[in-house]
């Protein structure tokens, strides 16, 4: 918890296979798309940015799998006048009509480091002053919140295939609430330290300096302090958002420190178990006739994906051959079209653009973008893979974390797009089996606009949703029964069945 301050060696098979392993995990789990232009497929980079966690896990204990947050200051500083020279008068392209405000600018999380968080505000264009503050995280570890949560997923604008121009999502999520995006840690997006080691980070230390940050960005939008908040974001957000939850409500716990009015959080497609996730996306690609029988039963017979387990060669052999079968598959959406000099931008079966990754690049390296949005000039992407592959320590699960939180009277939600073959909805059934939480209102099908938009279980503090037709990006993929379900989680209520 804070309190506040102002101002054995081994043999070279053996390290390819933990390689290996790890590259099939993580590079599975972070957003390294195909649309980045890397000249990567989305399997190889997958398997690229994966070398991590069961690496870092071998040197360790995470028995206990709990997260400490050590009693020490919280840095804070003076915001008079900031939010203003934070506003944006208006974007570069921006469509005509524009009716909500925008700000954007850096929060100081760090001084003798000199680090420092990117964030976007979209305010509502309704109700403004009394909709709530939704604070949104995407994945990786290393991934833009901005670029891709807000450009490509829920936020007001998307980028047109000019690299230049914008124009309006009608069913982006400030409709109904006023949502931040962070980009988190340093050294994802716009954010940066200039301190070099900062860029080898953890789970802790980014759920201290996100802390940090809202606590900061609080005093420079004080009309903020006491509004319904609510976290959401999806993939590794698995972590970020329980683990930020948590520090949260612990340090609401001390005298003479703010409160922050946490009212629920929302994951989704989200990594919170490995065990879970690489059983539950094993089967899912097998259910989805992209694996032969062979190939899961092989990996059923030879891989043990608990904690602690031994990686065998039989195991790797198998995973090299799902590694074959998804070499031209999205696994992100394993319906879509990939996007290529072939493609034209043909659409995927949701309409959504799947070359839309390299329209966002171009934009957001253009220097007028980055001057509009205060930013530093950098050379902006939309993962950083160096973040990835020295994160620390990655925790084998949060649902410890997850079950704490389901005690505390907040909302816990999971929603899962059901065409994501990267942390599928089986993966998130098994995690949330783990829990053992009993069901109060048994699964049925939500309706949107008359058809089956997906499908709901309530149960015991709990809810799972499942969007129809959703990929890993469920609002870019499917955007107004994104924007249904979101709205239904501000609600508090499940999503009709009313046909």
């Amino acid at each position: 918890m804070f309190a506040y301050h102002v101002h054995s060696r081994t043999t070279y098979l053996q390290s390819m296979k933990i390689a290996f392993h790890f590259s099939l995990h993580i590079s599975l789990l972070v957003f390294v798309s195909c649309y980045s232009g890397d000249g990567h497929s989305p399997i190889e980079n997958v398997l690229n940015i994966q070398r991590v966690r069961r690496s870092v896990q071998r040197h360790v204990n995470n028995k206990d799998h709990s997260t400490e947050y050590p009693n020490t200051p919280v840095y804070m500083s003076p915001q008079d006048g900031l939010k203003d020279l934070d506003k944006i008068s208006s974007l570069p392209g921006q469509p005509a009509g524009t009716d909500f405000d925008q700000y954007s600018g850096y929060v100081t999380v760090d001084p003798n480091h000199g680090r420092a968080l990117f964030y976007y505000l979209a305010e509502s264009p309704v109700n403004s002053s009394t909709n709530p503050l939704v604070l949104w995280l995407n994945g990786g570890p290393g991934c833009s919140s901005f670029g891709n949560g807000a450009m490509k997923e829920l936020g007001p604008f998307r980028v047109n295939a000019d690299n230049s121009t914008l124009s309006h999502n009608k069913y982006a999520w400030n409709n109904v609430a006023n949502v931040l995006f962070l980009e988190s840690p340093a050294g994802v997006g716009f954010s940066y330290s200039n301190t070099s080691s900062d860029y080898i980070t953890d789970d802790v230390q980014t759920a201290k300096d996100s802390y940090a940050f809202l606590i900061n960005w609080l005093e420079r939008f004080p009309e903020y302090k006491t509004r319904d908040f609510y976290i959401t974001g999806e993939s590794y957000a698995g972590h970020y958002v329980p683990q930020l939850a948590k520090l949260i409500l612990e340090n609401n716990k001390i005298a003479d420190q703010a409160v922050i009015n946490l009212k629920g959080i929302a994951l989704g497609n989200a990594d919170v178990d490995e065990e879970a996730g690489n059983t539950g996306m094993f089967d899912y690609l097998w259910t989805h006739a992209i694996i032969s029988d062979e190939i899961h039963e092989g990996i059923k017979s030879n891989c043990n994906f608990s904690e602690g387990a031994t990686i065998t060669d039989e195991c790797m052999d198998y995973q090299y051959r799902v590694r074959a079968a998804l070499s031209n598959i999205l696994l992100y959406d394993i319906y879509t079209s990939v996007c290529s000099p072939f493609s034209n931008s043909t659409p995927s079966i949701s309409g959504f653009d799947p070359c839309t990754e390299n329209y966002i690049l171009g934009y957001l390296n253009t220097p007028d973008v980055q001057h509009s949005l205060h930013a530093k000039p950098v050379q902006w992407k939309s993962c950083n893979d160096n973040i990835t592959l020295h994160w620390k320590n990655m925790p084998f699960t949060v649902l410890p974390v997850i079950q704490e939180l389901m005690t505390t009277g907040i909302s816990v939600w999971f929603y899962s797009g059901d065409t994501d073959g990267r942390v599928p909805v089986t993966a998130s059934r098994y995690a949330i089996n783990k829990l053992k939480t009993s069901v109060k209102i048994p699964w049925y099908p939500w309706m949107y606009q008359g058809e089956v938009g997906g499908y709901v279980v309530g149960y015991q503090n709990l809810t799972f949703v499942t969007i129809r037709g959703a990929g890993h990006f469920v609002p870019s993929y499917q955007p107004g029964r994104a924007l249904a379900v979101f709205t239904s989680f501000l609600e508090g209520k499940l999503p009709t069945n009313h046909y």
